[in-house]
Formats: structure tokens, sequence, C-alpha cells
């Protein structure tokens, strides 16, 4: 495929953005919550886990600590233990923890809608803090790059980068900015039902026309 330019690659990505909204019309956060704050806790969670199992553990998990005051006064060993199911769960007890801690003395035990007092908070990067503004805001900050948006924006020739920063670049330039927050959504479940990292349905893609991979392979 001749190389495109970034005013042609932004037009393609306007399909794709197109057929995927027709695909995929309830595209959204998958992680179940109430609050911001519980979102906050759930993305934490799902950080190397699936969100099925993130989902398995909060109702419980929620149930015990129902405010961000008893997040920041829990027990980590039993918080630990609530989670474990989790993976990573010394380190995410710690981080669910003191950023409820870090909430109730610098924000009042409010979430922040501000991307850099996100990421101050512990255990939270960009990737997180994005999707927290996305999910629970509605705030588009950034394109959350999880490992299925990283591989079919690859084959879909949107960014040859791997690093989940860079992808990130490249994608906010390419996807239209209202569309950033269900663009990410939109690929999960595009990767889970269609675009499956083994065995592709190419057959069955609705942007085999525009996926530069499909075209080749074809």
């Amino acid at each position: 495929m001749p190389r495109e330019s970034l005013k042609e690659k932004q037009q393609r990505a306007e399909k794709v953005v197109r057929l995927l909204k027709k695909a995929y019309p309830d595209s959204r956060c998958t992680l179940n919550y109430r609050t911001v704050h519980q979102l906050l806790v759930a993305t934490i969670l799902s950080a190397q886990c699936t969100d099925e199992r993130v989902n398995m553990v909060t109702p419980k998990l929620f149930k015990r600590f129902r405010s961000v005051k008893e997040f920041a006064e829990a027990d980590l060993q039993e918080l630990q233990e609530l989670i474990y199911t989790t993976g990573f769960y010394v380190n995410k007890a710690k981080a669910i923890k003191h950023s409820a801690r870090q909430l109730l003395d610098r924000h009042g035990g409010k979430v922040p809608k501000d991307l850099t007092d996100l990421v101050k908070l512990q255990g939270v990067g960009r990737k997180t803090a994005s999707a927290v503004l996305g999910a629970g805001y509605d705030l588009a900050e950034g394109v959350v790059v999880d490992t299925h948006v990283s591989r079919i924006s690859r084959l879909l020739r949107f960014t040859a980068e791997k690093s989940p920063v860079k992808i990130e670049q490249d994608l906010m330039k390419v996807i239209p900015r209202p569309d950033w927050i269900v663009f990410t959504h939109m690929m999960i479940d595009h990767g889970r039902a269609v675009c499956i990292a083994r065995r592709p349905k190419c057959g069955e893609c609705v942007l085999t026309k525009q996926c530069p991979s499909a075209l080749y392979e074809r």
C-alpha cells in the first residue's frame, strides 16, 4: 500500500470509526461501578487482568468499603485478600489504599477531573487516568491503548509503533478527538468478536476495505 499522508490516514480513520459505530452501537466501558472512585479502583484492578475477573471481585469489595474514606483506612491484608484473584494484589492494594488517602488529603475525597492531578495518585498512570476521565467524566484527554487497541491500530496502519505511549500519540493525530473515548471501547469489542489475535475473521470484518493488512493478505 502506498505511503499515506496524515490527511489520508485521518480520512480513512473517520470511515473506520463510522463503520465501528454501526457495528458496535452500545460500546462502552465494561467495568461495573457506581461512582467515579469505584471506577478508579476497578481500573487499577484491571491492570494485567480481565474486566470479567475484576467484575467478579468488585461487588464484595465495594460492599466492604463503601467510601473513599473507608478505602483510605482499609487494612492492607484484608484488602489484599479481597482482590487476590486479580493478580499483583500487593501493589494494587497499596495503590488503592494510598490513592484514597491522597484523594482525601488533596482533593476533598473527590476524583479530580484533571489528568495531571490524576497521574500524581499512587498506582495511576496516563492509561488509567485517561480511562477514568473518559468513562467517569466523559472527558477525552487521550486514547486508552490496551492490547486490542495496540494490535488492531497497527493492522490498520494507523501506527507502526509498539510502545503504548507512542501509539497513543499517533492515534491522537489520526482519530477525531470527539471519538477518542469510544474508539478504545469499539476496538476492544472488535478485537474480542472479530479481529481475534490468533484467528482473525477477516471475511466477517466490516473494516476489510479500510484495513491495509486485510487488503494485503487478500
